[in-house]
């Protein structure tokens, strides 16, 4: 299962993982612990290094009026009630608002008070997730924590050279170790009307929210194209599906192979995107014998995914595992979770060799409320890019309608989900030697 590690406050790597070396006990969170180590820790330190089920993070975000507050509390007891540990992380930025902190005077009062404002809400969030989610990891049971807002959103706030340079204050040369590499999911819930904000105050806020997660693979954005309960009730059922709790609700993923090469500087310039180098790797397939009746296909992969700057170099790299079931009705059940460097490298060196590694440059971005992904394959080929996106399997059956094209790209073809598409253009087929 998913699990993100839990990141610690070193200069230079303060969000990735803190890991102890060992050869002996090892969790599903890629952290270890050596034997003589453990003989001395109490059972709670020890789940707290090495957890024996997962602990997702999920970051609930979004404009004015989305529905956070109400989501918060109707997502925890439906956990609950299914056997998850839950804690609920508040936004750092509201404690310093509710203890005295008054925005207008403290932004304007002394110049350059925006980034040392920041700068301490990051520490708060940092220091407030770390800590909850080590009293969940320590209880040793699958859990949840629900963070009110995340690391990025203070990037909304903010101009990007205002942002640019309490990165370099915080020695942080990739935000993708605020990102994937810390939350398993982003849920962004899509503002519904304005308090204090105008409303298009409301609808600006919403956008530069959005756009300062693009990038992050489980972004998912909940729009209010059905009621309010609806809404709450599809980012319910997405969570369901996350920790791997039945749901009705389905999602494909929808693609389409495009003629050519997407050109970048043919993006809109209010269109955020981030582009990524992904090494793919598959492990060796689970033996016929272990496969129970209702799985016909079964494969495990790790990934590289680095994230590549305006200035093409790379700025850093996050890691991870995932499961891939494929059931004799039709569905795809995967379990992912984020794996420490250290981890990649020790399961690469023993992958599947019948397969070769498979690399891609990705590009995310967002359009018209919705996420899309262009896949461009470097190797084992090189003529095939294609656009993902994930809709509802409702959605799926309809008319292409439903998926509003991006119109400067050019799309030669939907392909349908079918073995004869997945053997042409799907990875794990192409990267049979």
């Amino acid at each position: 299962m998913s699990n993100a590690p839990s990141p610690g406050r070193c200069r230079g790597s303060q969000f990735a993982a803190a890991s102890l070396t060992t050869r002996r006990l090892r969790s599903n969170s890629g952290n270890v612990l050596y034997d003589d180590e453990a003989a001395s820790l109490t059972a709670a330190e020890t789940n707290s290094i090495v957890p024996p089920n997962p602990v997702y993070k999920i970051v609930l975000t979004g404009g004015p009026c989305g529905g956070k507050t109400t989501l918060l509390a109707r997502l925890s007891p439906y956990l609950r009630e299914r056997g998850f540990e839950v804690m609920t992380c508040p936004e750092a930025f509201t404690l310093l608002v509710m203890n005295g902190m008054q925005v207008g005077d403290y932004f304007a009062s002394v110049d350059g008070m925006p980034i040392v404002v920041q700068d301490s809400v990051l520490d708060m969030q940092i220091s407030l997730e770390d800590s909850l989610e080590r009293v969940l990891r320590a209880r040793g049971k699958p859990a949840v924590l629900l963070c009110d807002r995340g690391l990025l959103d203070g990037k909304a706030y903010m101009d990007e050279g205002g942002w640019q340079k309490l990165l370099e204050k915080r020695e942080c040369a990739c935000e993708s170790h605020m990102r994937e590499g810390r939350y398993n999911a982003v849920f962004h819930l899509v503002s519904a009307a304005a308090r204090t904000e105008t409303a298009q105050e409301a609808r600006d806020m919403d956008h530069k929210t959005r756009n300062a997660w693009v990038g992050h693979p489980n972004l998912k954005i909940f729009d209010n194209s059905t009621s309010f309960e609806k809404k709450l009730q599809r980012v319910v059922e997405e969570t369901a599906k996350l920790v791997g709790l039945p749901t009705e609700m389905q999602r494909n993923t929808m693609k389409f192979l495009l003629k050519d090469r997407p050109d970048l500087r043919c993006f809109p310039d209010d269109v955020a995107y981030q582009v990524f180098d992904v090494e793919k790797v598959y492990l060796y397939e689970e033996k016929e014998g272990n496969k129970s009746n209702k799985v016909v296909e079964e494969y495990s992969f790790i990934r590289k995914r680095t994230t590549i700057s305006s200035k093409g170099e790379e700025s850093g790299s996050v890691y991870g595992w995932t499961a891939v079931q494929k059931t004799n009705d039709g569905q795809t059940i995967e379990r992912k979770r984020i794996i420490s460097r250290r981890e990649y490298y020790s399961l690469f060196n023993n992958r599947d060799k019948s397969r070769h590694v498979v690399k891609q440059k990705r590009i995310s971005f967002l359009w018209n409320i919705q996420s899309f992904t262009i896949h461009e394959y470097i190797q084992p080929v090189s003529d095939v890019t294609i656009l993902h996106t994930q809709v509802k399997s409702s959605e799926a059956v309809g008319s292409d309608e439903q998926v509003s094209i991006p119109p400067f790209l050019e799309v030669e073809k939907k392909l349908a989900t079918d073995s004869e598409n997945d053997a042409q253009y799907g990875a794990y087929h192409l990267s049979k030697v």
